[in-house]
């Protein structure tokens, strides 16, 4: 039975920041026993398995950050897995296109964190006619390219994680929705003189016994760390991105990945132009609040989510600063023809019989309680004896998914240091 199971550490989250963590953590103590506990009935469900699927270089982050850090690193790590496990991936690079005088000095910014970053050949592409012969279709007067930017299905590389996991020793249980973890001393804790005192409940009422636990929740991050005491904020707010298809005929438009330089009056990258491993081209995403935190169509709907959101101060803040900025993406939602405009800025031959709507996905965008987009990865522990035994992956943004190998690794460091490994 399930509520027999004792582990060392459980990992509460198939994903694949949880499961390469998972993996990690066996590599390192293979005398361990581990557990990965997800909700859902496959891996990898929401985020890991519904994204761009593009490999980022570091290119966008601030120098310094964990962000800049773990996405090089982490780009190097998932290049080299992939060529080890024979899994398919497309170096098609990306340009970065400034379409204005504006955007041109936000852009040689953006380069110079790129060297800071140490992007691996990234370049200066000056004037339209040379943007041409990377990207015959997009228009624009000056670029960077990042020749080592790829793309990759995350999900697959999440479940050969998985895979790797079980083949090492570690044990998967699906169909487990944590719902409570609390500390109990009992006979029922002691095995074979070791003390297993984490309990990790779901809400079927099936149980694990464990020493430690490591939460990489996603969607759900800020309730789980709340389980074990921890402060409520940084909140989660969900944001759907929905994405435009290219109509097959017309993928010739775009060969790698087109971004726009980022614009710092507004809370979330833009849209962009990304091929797909299946031969496809999205375009998008937009960025619309989900009103719940697996809403990925706009009919999904779950009171206590929306409850949640729109009684958060922090979301209150974010909405009041940028309500302009948010009708606008709810009206292109609807709108495809205002959503094509967008796009147009770097590919005018773009017309709205081109494309078809296509699939979405949802962020988990941490809020603090200011209304600040937390940008950076938050990692996080309990109060109390619980507390003392848990670590909490509380905001893993993109790009989480390049990152993953390197998140795992310092997940481990993370974990030495603060339980009795």
């Amino acid at each position: 039975m399930l509520n027999k199971k004792v582990y060392d550490v459980a990992v509460v989250g198939g994903g694949i920041v949880g499961l390469a963590t998972a993996r990690q953590l066996i590599q390192r103590h293979p005398q361990m026993k581990i557990a990965v506990l997800e909700k859902e009935a496959k891996l990898a469900a929401h985020q890991s398995g519904n994204n761009s699927g593009v490999v980022h270089m570091g290119i966008y982050y601030t120098p310094g950050s964990l962000k800049a850090k773990l996405c090089v690193e982490g780009a190097e790590l998932a290049y080299k897995y992939c060529d080890q496990n024979n899994i398919p991936y497309k170096k098609c690079g990306k340009l970065i296109v400034a379409t204005s005088p504006l955007e041109v000095s936000r852009l040689d910014d953006l380069y110079e964190r790129a060297l800071k970053n140490k992007v691996k050949d990234v370049s200066v592409v000056e004037g339209e006619e040379n943007i041409k012969r990377i990207e015959p279709y997009v228009v624009g007067c000056k670029a960077i390219h990042s020749p080592h930017t790829g793309i990759v299905d995350w999900g697959l590389v999440a479940r050969s994680f998985g895979e790797n996991f079980v083949k090492l020793g570690g044990e998967i249980h699906m169909n487990f929705p944590v719902s409570k973890m609390q500390i109990s001393h009992s006979e029922n804790s002691i095995v074979n003189g070791k003390e297993y005192p984490v309990v990790i409940q779901d809400k079927n009422a099936e149980s694990v016994r464990c020493r430690y636990v490591v939460t990489c929740g996603g969607l759900h991050s800020d309730r789980l760390a709340m389980m074990s005491g921890c402060n409520p904020n940084p909140r989660i707010v969900p944001f759907r991105g929905e994405y435009l298809l290219l109509k097959p005929e017309k993928n010739y438009l775009a060969k790698g990945n087109i971004y726009p330089v980022p614009d710092p009056r507004f809370p979330f990258l833009g849209v962009h132009f990304t091929p797909r491993m299946d031969g496809s081209v999205w375009l998008g995403p937009n960025a619309v609040l989900a009103y719940t935190r697996e809403g990925y169509r706009a009919c999904d709907i779950s009171l206590k989510d929306l409850t949640d959101t729109l009684t958060y101060s922090g979301f209150v803040r974010l909405a009041a600063k940028n309500w302009a900025y948010g009708i606008g993406e709810l009206y292109r939602s609807f709108n495809l023809t205002a959503q094509v405009k967008l796009l147009q800025k770097f590919i005018p031959e773009l017309k709205s019989t081109d494309i078809t709507r296509g699939p979405a996905g949802v962020r988990a965008q941490a809020l603090d309680e200011q209304g600040n987009l937390v940008d950076d990865f938050v990692f996080d522990t309990g109060v109390g004896e619980l507390g003392g035994r848990v670590l909490h992956v509380r905001n893993a943004p993109s790009p989480g998914a390049t990152s993953s190998l390197a998140i795992a690794k310092m997940i481990c460091d993370k974990a030495k240091d603060s339980f009795d490994f």
